[in-house]
């Protein structure tokens, strides 16, 4: 029988071959070669009211440009990103829509989704959160024992937590926002390991404490295990100092955890099984994925909480100015304004056509240090996939990059060597121009902030320009023969700058909302559902029959554990199981 060979749009698209022909033509020039060109690098900007993009020290010329632009049309972008914002359920694995922008819409819009308006349900749900929020911080709403709630510990795990600790990170030091946290402070917990455990509440005021618990579904093992945990601590504490009863179902109790944890799900029946109060219960919705959810309730009530409702509002803001950009700029002739799309199709120029596997993001600010871990998780967790959404063949191309990220400069003092003289890494510089804090004494020639972003300027150009043999031997005409080589960096290493105004509530959501844009527009490229996780359901699935074993084994009852496993993860367990009392 005649195989029949599948049609794959984009590696057999006229973009695709070009630009497969303009990175062939590209590798005899260097990068240094490139930067001479004041045009080129002039073409290569993109600068707004808070936000500076230089992307000319990428390996790319005008026509690559061009063609990039050209890919982008001949994949149908504009109609993928369109039916996204209307709510089309692009989630087609699990039947879903993807509306995470719905999140930050304005009031005065609309959606309705099956008869009802989505943006109405948001704001309701965020009106609630400013309430809930502004009760706790004023001591309206108090503790058992009538202390003010000063301590927050969030439990989630993944995107319930990673995102919300990145904006956490990022938006601590703001003036505003660390005025607004004096007096509280926010813990998470996202492992189920017993350490993560003991430092969240290590040392904390149990009479003084609100506990979060984030799951959709009220039924995430890990954030549930954990939840117990801490519903157990709290009431044990309580026990201690002030000698109540231990019968668990007695009213004090159930009036201890009714002021003492608040949920953010939509199983209502679960978390007042848990006896949690249904009017400390904030929900979302199925079209809000997890890696997406800072802008739900998930990020909203920590953050107000700690931060106060109207930055959270801020964010929010931010985040729709980028929607708005990306909205109003996905025509051929408009990409060059569309800073997520460029995003995007850089990542894939970089990934596909130059066989970059790594991405580097390279935050020049301490407040940025969870972000790469965030984007870790958007990035690989939505493109690491093989399956076509058009054909539902594998693909035969790997699809987004390993992701890694440090700030500088701890970075340079780490894993830059591997970058300059190592492998071919595409890096992502990013920076705000006016710090959240500086520190400048006097007989110091630049603040802390000036020593920090001269690296930011630094590093892009040292990766592009490199330093060949005879620039060694230039600077140094006594340098050993040996030691030549070794100090050669040959350069030609890519990268872009990401420079903002200013890192504060609004610049936050414009820079998160810019990557989670990028990430959907390169898995449009791809051909794959950037909204699905099967990859992670494996692993949990896994997970259960080992569980089982270690509660048998707690029960005591017999096991034989090379009659479920492998040899080798029966030996590997049977170790474990060994030492683990002992």
């Amino acid at each position: 029988m005649e195989q029949i060979q599948k049609f794959n749009p984009l590696t057999q698209s006229n973009s695709y071959k070009a630009l497969a022909e303009n990175f062939h033509n590209l590798k005899s020039l260097h990068l240094r070669d490139l930067l001479k060109d004041e045009k080129r690098n002039n073409e290569l900007k993109l600068i707004t009211e808070t936000i500076y993009f230089d992307y000319s020290h990428e390996k790319i010329d005008l026509k690559t440009l061009e063609n990039l632009f050209n890919l982008a049309d001949e994949l149908n972008i504009k109609q993928k990103f369109m039916n996204m914002f209307s709510g089309e359920k692009i989630n087609v694995t699990e039947n879903r829509r993807v509306l995470h922008t719905a999140l930050r819409a304005p009031k005065t819009d609309s959606l309705n989704l099956d008869g009802v308006d989505a943006i109405k349900d948001v704001h309701k749900v965020l009106e609630n959160i400013k309430i809930f929020s502004e009760d706790i911080r004023s001591g309206k709403k108090l503790g058992y024992t009538g202390e003010k709630l000063t301590n927050i510990i969030a439990i989630g795990i993944g995107g319930s937590y990673l995102s919300t600790e990145f904006v956490y990170n990022a938006l601590r030091n703001d003036p505003e926002c660390e005025k607004n946290s004096q007096n509280f402070q926010l813990r998470f917990l996202a492992n189920v390991c017993p350490i993560d455990f003991h430092r969240a509440v290590q040392d904390l005021d149990i009479t003084k404490t609100l506990v979060i618990i984030i799951s959709k579904t009220f039924t995430t093992a890990e954030t549930l295990l954990n939840a117990r945990n801490c519903k157990n601590y709290v009431l044990d504490q309580y026990m201690k100092q002030f000698n109540i009863s231990e019968d668990k179902n007695n009213k004090e109790f159930a009036d201890i955890i009714s002021k003492h944890f608040c949920a953010v799900s939509t199983n209502i029946s679960e978390t007042d099984k848990f006896g949690i109060d249904s009017n400390n219960v904030f929900g979302f919705w199925d079209w809000v994925g997890g890696r997406y959810s800072v802008w739900s309730a998930v990020g909203a009530l920590p953050l107000s909480l700690i931060f106060g409702f109207e930055n959270f509002k801020k964010f929010l803001e931010g985040g729709r100015v980028i929607d708005e950009m990306v909205k109003n700029n996905l025509d051929k002739q408009n990409l060059k304004n569309n800073l997520p799309i460029l995003l995007g199709l850089l990542g894939v120029w970089n990934t596909l056509i130059c066989g970059k596997s790594t991405r580097a993001i390279l935050p020049y600010s301490q407040a940025l240090c969870k972000f790469a871990n965030h984007i870790q998780q958007l990035d690989m967790e939505s493109n690491g996939k093989k399956v076509s959404i058009i054909t539902n063949d594998f693909v035969d191309y790997d699809c987004g990059p390993i992701v890694f990220g440090e700030p500088g400069t701890n970075g340079q003092h780490s894993f830059y060597q591997l970058i300059h003289q190592g492998r071919n890494i595409s890096c992502e510089f990013i920076a705000h121009a006016k710090p959240q804090f500086d520190v400048k004494y006097p007989g110091e020639i630049v603040s802390s902030h000036q020593e920090l972003i001269s690296n930011f300027f630094a590093q892009p150009d040292a990766l592009a320009f490199g330093k060949f043999e005879e620039e060694v031997i230039s600077s140094n005409p006594n340098i050993k023969k040996e030691l030549i080589n070794h100090k050669i960096f040959k350069g030609d290493k890519t990268s872009f700058s990401l420079l903002f105004k200013e890192l504060t509530p609004f610049t936050t959501g414009q820079l998160l909302a810019i990557y989670e844009h990028r990430v959907a527009c390169e898995g449009f490229i791809y051909d794959v559902n950037s909204f699905d996780q099967w990859g992670v359901e494996l692993g949990k699935v896994l997970a259960t029959d080992v569980r089982k074993v270690f509660a048998d084994q707690n029960l005591q009852n017999e096991i034989n554990l090379k009659k479920k496993f492998n040899s080798a993860t029966a030996d590997l367990m049977s170790y474990f199981i060994n030492n683990f009392n002992n």
